[in-house]
């Protein structure tokens, strides 16, 4: 029985569905490259293997794995044991301290969580792990979901969000009918973390699930991502966020390789400046992706053709109100109270400014919802300013915010200058938009998923 032919309410509690959407095919067909290859056969081991010592440890049906683990095929491993128990995974960021992760188990109750007891590597995308079970009880998971993940936090506190298997699966369905992503047979070169949204479904459950080779790059260097796609001789798009096209763009222009397909980027929203120079600098299109944790992907522009628009992915319904794009949900995605600011009567509120063209039915996304100021009585769209400041030669990252006044957080390269920024400016935008204030980090902070923090306290404590 084919994924289509299968009702979607079956899935919620048949934890057969792993073998089915994600482990299916020949034994000998390669699923990861680490950098030796992992074959399905050996997946499947390493699967059954954590899943007899996740039940030693006392997680049962219906209960709960907290998964502390960075990229690394423990964590795959553990991942899906954890789904063909029937169990519900929370997937916390390896980097959280003891206080936040005790914080998170009192929260939703895991009866085991797994940690590393090692971690080799350092600026490593994908590690080589060691992982330790600790038990925490009996006790039932919170809700039904088959997944629970943290929001990325870079507006605020993290929410709490979870998802369904009939959800997830939903979502694979809606890769697979989207043009422009990577084939089977082919190759994801796999930056973004597997523990948030993007490198969670748009990398490793669609990976598996069509019979992509899934290749996270040795380091994080714009070199070695170059050298994963050269490794061999199959089509390759790099999946990643806005950091990872710096590390690649600061490579030596005569490395071009054959093998690159595209890029694909999810997070923030791309200047178009930066997506010239990346098609330029490799000659293929630098794709984009917009989504949320809530929901996963809702559309896709992966050609750049329609930059900044996107178009809805197959099964999502995008609306505009008030200037706010929401997005059609049959259910709230948050555990606890009800949360009516942010998801009513089916619609979930993005908190994102956008338009959706009556015609095309192209959704152009405007950056985030309150960006919108007044100065001395004139309306100001603070998006408009950080586009146009991002845009600038020299500028690495750009945040703008209103604190009393307009405020502009920078991350310039070496030869660029506060003063030539505000130059440049004096050109392009007229007075009442411009900036009163620079803060200029050696390193803009970053969430974990790679977003630029926009949380006021996080930024003033960062420059002061």
């Amino acid at each position: 029985m084919t994924m289509e032919q299968r009702a979607d309410a079956t899935w919620a509690t048949d934890a057969g569905w792993v073998d089915e959407v994600l482990l299916a095919g020949p034994d000998s067909a390669v699923c990861f490259r680490v950098p030796d290859p992992i074959t399905r056969d050996q997946l499947r081991r390493l699967v059954a293997d954590r899943r007899e010592r996740l039940t030693a440890a006392g997680l049962r049906p219906g209960g709960a794995a907290a998964l502390r683990l960075p990229p690394s095929m423990a964590y795959v491993a553990n991942l899906l044991a954890v789904w063909q128990l029937g169990a519900q995974a929370i997937l916390l960021d390896y980097r959280l301290t003891d206080h936040e992760v005790e914080q998170a188990r009192q929260r939703l109750l895991p009866q085991v969580i797994v940690s590393p007891q090692r971690v080799a590597g350092g600026l490593r995308v994908f590690f080589d792990v060691e992982d330790t079970i600790s038990s925490h009880g009996a006790q039932p998971a919170p809700s039904e979901h088959a997944v629970i993940q943290l929001s990325s936090g870079s507006t605020g506190p993290s929410k709490v969000i979870g998802r369904t298997a009939a959800d997830l699966i939903a979502e694979i369905r809606r890769y697979t009918q989207i043009d422009g992503v990577a084939s089977p047979g082919e190759r994801i070169i796999l930056l973004p973390s597997m523990v948030h949204v993007l490198g969670l479904v748009g990398g490793l459950l669609y990976g598996l699930h069509a019979g992509v080779e899934l290749v996270p790059p040795q380091r994080l260097t714009g070199d070695s991502i170059l050298d994963a796609i050269e490794s061999t001789a199959t089509p390759a798009t790099v999946l990643g966020v806005p950091f990872h096209i710096n590390l690649l763009s600061a490579t030596a222009p005569e490395r071009r390789p054959a093998q690159l397909r595209r890029m694909t980027t999810g997070g923030e929203l791309v200047p178009a400046a930066t997506a010239a120079r990346f098609a330029d600098r490799f000659g293929v299109p630098l794709g984009n992706m917009y989504g949320m944790t809530e929901v996963g992907v809702i559309g896709t522009d992966l050609d750049g053709s329609h930059r900044p628009a996107v178009r809805p992915a197959p099964g999502i319904t995008v609306r505009a109100v008030d200037g706010e794009l929401q997005i059609a949900r049959e259910a709230s995605p948050y555990l606890g109270p009800a949360v009516p600011d942010r998801w009513s009567d089916g619609w979930l509120r993005t908190r994102d400014a956008g338009r959706v063209d009556p015609d095309t039915g192209l959704v152009t996304i405007l950056g985030r919802l309150d960006s919108q100021v007044t100065i001395g009585g004139l309306q100001v769209d603070l998006a408009e300013v950080e586009s146009t400041i991002g845009a600038l030669p020299g500028v690495t990252a750009a945040v703008v915010l209103f604190d009393e006044v307009i405020v502009a957080y920078l991350q310039l390269q070496p030869d660029c200058r506060v003063e030539d920024i505000e130059a440049r400016l004096a050109t392009l935008l007229a007075g009442y938009k411009r900036p009163q204030l620079y803060q200029v980090f050696d390193q803009f902070p970053r969430t974990t998923t790679g977003k630029l923090v926009r949380d006021r306290a996080v930024l003033r404590a960062g420059t002061t």
